[in-house]
């Protein structure tokens, strides 16, 4: 069993800053890259930043300089900082993990439940 279990979300006025954590537990031989995406209503879910094992990161245009994603391969968890929030920054994320529980089995991609972001203007 894996789990992949997002915090860090809630209220926040413009020009504020969250952190979000991400962490994946249970049977995991190894995690691959680890991710954010987020859907506001009406939209699709889109990509904000993933980050390799090795750290190479990547990140949405519309978040580029303003929101940083780490992790700590020690502990599972990926974190998203986000500075300099926009109303448009408001929706669902959900972190993933792309991860093997056996060395021998297939990459699979693990999601969370989510956590509202809600930027107030």
């Amino acid at each position: 069993q894996v789990q992949v279990v997002e915090s860090g979300g809630g209220l926040v006025q413009a020009g504020g800053s969250l952190r979000l954590s991400c962490a994946a537990s249970g049977s995991i031989f190894t995690i691959n890259a680890m991710g954010w995406y987020r859907q506001a209503p009406g939209k699709q879910r889109e990509l904000v930043a993933d980050i390799t094992s090795g750290g190479t990161t990547n990140y949405a245009d519309s978040v580029k300089g303003r929101f940083t994603i780490s992790r700590d391969n020690a502990k599972n968890t990926v974190y998203l900082q986000m500075n300099s929030l926009k109303p448009e920054d408001t929706a669902v994320y959900y972190c993933n993990a792309d991860l093997r529980i056996f060395s021998w089995a297939t990459p699979r991609r693990y999601w969370g439940q989510g956590t509202q972001v809600t930027v107030s203007s």
